[in-house]
């Protein structure tokens, strides 16, 4: 609990109607608390510093206060007569006794030191100690800006690294990530030493809107909380008379986003600003600007564009544009400040806001320019978002709405859903050489998930955004229907590769019937690459990715009429394991393979020993050599590295012989697993049909867990049932398993009530 027992409200101090009022209010009420605790003390003063000193007292806050003296005897006894009534009274303290000259020596010699010193407010005491203190720390700041800024700008570059950017958060540091409550403190910065202008009024409603989050958290958590887990968001929300945990996290994405992007603006000054320190002085008769006694050489304007000129490594309007004329200038100053790699200025983007809107259908030079801006690459990602800022991009296209700042609570994802858009088209610029028609696949790759933001099927409702969207952006018909069939197809190369045999006919054949031609599938392969690459470090990888180009191989020799490419025979090192007649297991890399005289079970058995040793199945084939069958498996490590290999083979040849415990060692396993921390959806058995003809397709989706494949595959066994080939995908904390499974028969399963047995097994394995 921070600060003083409760009091009123004095002179100068806000009745506690919000938040914001309830934070100075406690100020204050701590205010007079300590001016109390002071009482009549010449040559002493008082000082609030940080958040204190910046009347943001929260329900957990510590008290940051400094004891100023001119170097009189006795100090410790008055610093004692504060400091134990704090303590006694509970409250965290953050103090320090000191002289003004004492103080400053701290604030040049460590960079926290200053920025709390920046925010220094007279308590009680010696207002003139306070005043000195407050004129010579700001005097140093200022005289010493060049190192201190650089250095500021690096602090804040180690917190984006360890914390993360809010915006794009599951679980976001409110007052550390990048977007959060310290950027905001960096730019107030950044303006005490007159290089950039302080936080305008969008910086501080989010700056506001964050602290109150962090208030709130405070509240429900009843500690100093900075970090809003998800457990705690629902209530958080409701404190903040917001909907639920999404409406939060969407709130604050935005409020994150515009600091984030004012910070960039401020230490974007920052640099300029020292470039132009180094410059040296001009003779006399040369044009320039004086600027705090330094003449300042006029920056040149270089044209980039019709009404756009680049001065001084920005984007600026020439003197002769005329934004109020002009409404392709918007998006005409994006591709051209994204082709540059260069910034739209604060002041252009500000002009560009009051263009005139597009007309409906746009023009065909408008869709040029949004290609253009697209097919810049990583260059645009910071223009789109320059735009975003400015409410330029809603503007011309109002579906963007819908998805703006939107979060996904997939862990795979790493931004929101308008950000990922954004990345995935930056993506597939690179990918622009690989189909006929690059203008398509830049928009298909920044509409494919447009539907997220309607209830249902993202794929079906977005599809019917993207065919509206392309009738604003005046395509034809016929690119209207590709474009909506790419959005609406998106996933089907990437789940299909992953969960379906692609030497199985059927699948092949299914998905060429659903493409119908060269020209989509070859948008759906870039798409599938770039939305892989966009979602996260987990969603795509040299596995997927060739699962992906054999199946597309496939398919397209199907759309050409060609037989497609036959299934791989075992390899000769396959074929020798097999040879031994004895059960037989190879490590290579990420590929295990292991031989046994066929019968059922060999494959969970085998998932079983890999599961043990931490390897994460991706997928399984089986196939006969004469009375041997040979499983070969691709995995991966949970984490770190992979096991010792001689290791897994050896337990492998042990439980393929009968010698190992693999239950045994499964069950501690699981018994040491921590489950997780909030309920979670019950696991779902679907058997598919029309997916083979050959074997039943058996859909397993599930919370991952140790040792799931091998659970799956003994329910299996159990019901007298031979896997086949099984593909596993793992989606964060979500599995998706699927099985081609064979009865004795050899063939498919028929009857409804084995079917319904089989479903009802597997459940069981799963929910025991």
């Amino acid at each position: 609990m921070t600060a003083a027992p409760a009091a009123r409200s004095g002179p100068g101090c806000p009745a506690p109607a919000s938040f914001a009022a309830e934070r100075t209010r406690r100020a204050c009420a701590t205010d007079r608390w300590l001016t109390s605790l002071l009482g009549a003390a010449p040559g002493l003063a008082l000082v609030a510093v940080g958040g204190y000193g910046r009347r943001e007292l929260l329900p957990g806050s510590d008290l940051d206060v400094l004891l100023l003296h001119d170097g009189r005897d006795g100090i410790a006894a008055a610093a004692d007569r504060i400091w134990y009534p704090v303590w006694d009274a509970g409250v965290s303290l953050d103090h320090a006794v000191r002289t003004p000259a004492e103080a400053r020596r701290a604030a040049r010699a460590d960079l926290k030191v200053a920025l709390g010193l920046l925010t220094a407010r007279h308590i009680a005491g010696d207002p003139e100690l306070t005043g000195a203190l407050r004129l010579g720390v700001l005097a140093d700041w200022r005289r010493d800006s060049g190192g201190r800024l650089a250095d500021l700008a690096a602090l804040s570059e180690q917190r984006a690294l360890r914390y993360g950017e809010l915006a794009f958060l599951l679980e976001p540091d409110l007052k550390e990530a990048r977007g959060g409550l310290r950027d905001v403190h960096a730019i107030q910065a950044v303006a005490a030493a007159w290089v950039a202008p302080g936080p305008g009024p969008r910086v501080r409603a989010a700056y506001e809107a964050i602290l109150d989050a962090r208030h709130a958290l405070h509240e429900v958590t009843g500690r100093a909380a900075g970090r809003l887990v998800l457990q705690e968001q629902d209530e958080v929300a409701g404190v903040l008379g917001l909907l639920d945990a999404d409406a939060l996290l969407r709130h604050m994405a935005g409020a994150g986003r515009t600091i984030a992007y004012a910070a960039d603006q401020s230490f974007r000054q920052v640099q300029r600003s020292q470039v132009q320190r180094g410059q040296p002085r001009r003779s006399r008769g040369q044009p320039g600007q004086v600027q705090g006694g330094r003449q300042r050489r006029q920056a040149p304007r270089t044209p980039l564009a019709d009404g756009l000129v680049e001065q001084d490594g920005e984007v600026v309007l020439a003197r002769a544009a005329d934004p109020a004329g002009d409404p392709l200038l918007p998006l005409r100053a994006a591709a051209a400040a994204a082709q540059a790699g260069l910034a739209l200025a604060p002041r252009t983007l500000s002009r560009l806001a009051g263009c005139p809107p597009l007309p409906v259908p746009w023009p065909a030079q408008a869709r040029a320019d949004l290609i253009a801006l697209l097919g810049a690459g990583p260059p645009a990602i910071g223009v789109w978002e320059a735009l975003d800022q400015e409410g330029l991009i809603t503007a011309l296209l109002p579906d963007w709405e819908r998805v703006r700042n939107r979060p996904q609570r997939n862990p795979l994802h790493t931004y929101t859903v308008d950000r990922h858009l954004v990345e995935t088209a930056a993506r597939a610029a690179a990918l622009a050489r690989d189909v006929g028609r690059p203008d398509l696949l830049l928009l298909a790759a920044l509409l494919h998930d447009i539907g997220k933001g309607w209830p249902g099927d993202h794929r079906l409702t977005g599809e019917v955004v993207a065919r509206d969207v392309a009738g604003r952006l005046g395509l034809t018909a016929a690119d209207a229907e590709l474009l909506a069939a790419a959005v609406r197809y998106h996933l089907l190369l990437p789940q299909t590769a992953t969960r379906r045999d692609l030497s199985d006919p059927v699948t092949v054949a299914q998905v060429a019937a659903a493409v119908g031609g060269r020209q989509l599938l070859e948008l759906l392969h870039a798409i599938a690459i770039a939305d892989g690459q966009a979602t996260g470090p987990s969603a795509w990888n040299g596995w997927k990715a060739g699962l992906v180009s054999e199946l597309v191989a496939r398919v397209s020799a199907v759309l050409a009429g060609e037989p497609p490419p036959a299934p791989l025979p075992l390899r000769p090192d396959q074929l020798a394991l097999a040879d031994a007649g004895a059960p037989a297991a190879m490590v290579r890399g990420c590929e295990v393979t292991v031989a046994a005289p066929d019968r059922p079970g060999l494959l969970w058995q085998a998932a079983g020993v890999l599961a043990s040793h931490r390897l994460a199945v991706r997928s399984a084939n089986a196939a006969s050599a004469g009375p041997m069958a040979v499983t070969s498996f691709t995995v991966a490590p949970e984490y770190g590295d992979l096991p010792d290999a001689s290791l897994v083979a050896g337990d492998l040849r042990r439980a393929l012989a009968g010698r190992l415990d693999v239950t045994g060692r499964l069950e501690r396993r699981a018994a040491s697993h921590r489950p997780p921390p909030l309920p979670v959806a019950p696991p779902k058995v679907t058997l598919l049909d029309e997916a083979s003809l050959t074997a039943t397709v058996i859909e397993v989706r599930a919370h991952d867990a140790p040792g799931l494949l091998w659970r799956i595959g003994r329910a299996l066994g159990e019901c007298g049932l031979d896997v086949r080939a099984a593909r596993v995908e793992t989606l964060g904390a979500a599995a998706v398993d699927v099985f081609y499974v064979v009865d004795s028969s050899g063939g498919p399963v028929r009857g409804a009530e084995i079917r319904g047995r089989i479903a009802a097994q597997v459940l069981a394995a799963l929910t025991g």
